[in-house]
């Protein structure tokens, strides 16, 4: 019995770490495009706003092709800069650098 209740509970435990792979999985997985990204639009930056940061519009690779996202705000974050996303070419593949905060 108490072998039973073991080999349930490994199982239990096992499934369960199993579970959060494919979240961790998805999040380090990048892939390239062939297709240089066109040249970014011009969008006049907005007047400052205290406590936000302007996120600049850049190309975003959906359904096989480029389709623009527009700059948009973002919530400051005190001793921190938002340094915005860029295309990086790697041999023939173009590949998308997220932004981030850089302290």
């Amino acid at each position: 019995m108490a072998t039973k209740l073991k080999t349930k509970l490994k199982s239990a435990v096992l499934a369960t770490a199993l579970l959060g792979l494919p979240i961790v999985a998805t999040a380090q997985i990048g892939f390239g495009v062939t297709i240089a990204p066109p040249v970014p639009r011009y969008e006049p930056v907005p007047p400052p706003r205290a406590g936000w940061v302007w996120a600049p519009g850049y190309w975003n690779w959906v359904n096989g092709q480029y389709a623009w996202r527009q700059g948009y705000w973002l919530q400051a974050r005190p001793g921190y800069r938002w340094v915005g996303g860029a295309w990086e070419p790697r041999g023939s593949r173009w590949y998308w650098a997220p932004g981030h905060w850089v302290r």
